[in-house]
């Protein structure tokens, strides 16, 4: 074998080992970079999502149910109004058990709930982030339970909106590792069976 073929043929062998080198780290990184987006992502979103069952929880205890609206809900948060309740024990009660109630002012919802989170949009509070727009799936109904009628709500987003823009097959893994196990494919709270408000990322 001449000189220059062996150069070449070293060369080339190289060439392969550092493609497949890089291969095998990509095999390895990759799912691991997924991880680290998805958490991040998953994040923000879980954020949204207690910010629209704060407000949610607002407004049912002013309305006694929950709306179905994101734009009932996007004009409440402006607009609407939570009283500032005194409580104080009832003089005339020697148990000691009873209070009084007495709504002495009104404060905006916004102003109220979200005054510690400067950056809040109520305009933005139904769309899912990193979506490219795609609204959260936002239900409100009235079950019975025991025998009562009791207002339900269950907000979701799924993975396919708000992890956009990744790697497909392993959204399509994760998805599919959720469903195996029969969870909700996303992050979500509420439920339509249930008198429950509880997230599924707590």
């Amino acid at each position: 074998m001449n000189k220059t073929l062996k150069t070449t043929l070293q060369i080339a062998l190289t060439i392969v080992i550092v493609l497949l080198a890089y291969f095998v780290v990509e095999s390895i990184m990759n799912p691991v970079r997924f991880k680290q987006e998805r958490q991040r992502r998953e994040k923000v979103v879980v954020q949204n999502l207690k910010d629209i069952r704060s407000a949610e929880n607002a407004f049912k205890e002013i309305h006694d149910t929950y709306t179905d609206s994101f734009d009932t809900l996007k004009r409440f948060i402006k607009k609407g109004e939570i009283p500032v309740v005194n409580i104080i024990q009832d003089p005339t009660d020697t148990t000691y058990t009873k209070t009084i109630n007495d709504t002495i002012d009104y404060v905006n919802v916004q102003d109220s709930i979200f005054k510690n989170r400067p950056d809040f949009k109520p305009e933005r509070i139904d769309k899912i982030p990193f979506s490219d727009g795609e609204q959260f799936q936002l239900k409100a109904d009235t079950i019975k339970e025991g025998g009562v009628t009791v207002n339900v709500i269950e907000v979701k987003a799924h993975y396919k909106d708000f992890l956009k823009g990744m790697d497909e097959q392993l959204i399509l893994n994760r998805i599919k590792q959720r469903n195996d196990i029969d969870k909700y494919p996303g992050l979500k709270f509420g439920s339509l069976k249930e008198r429950n408000t509880d997230g599924n990322w707590e």
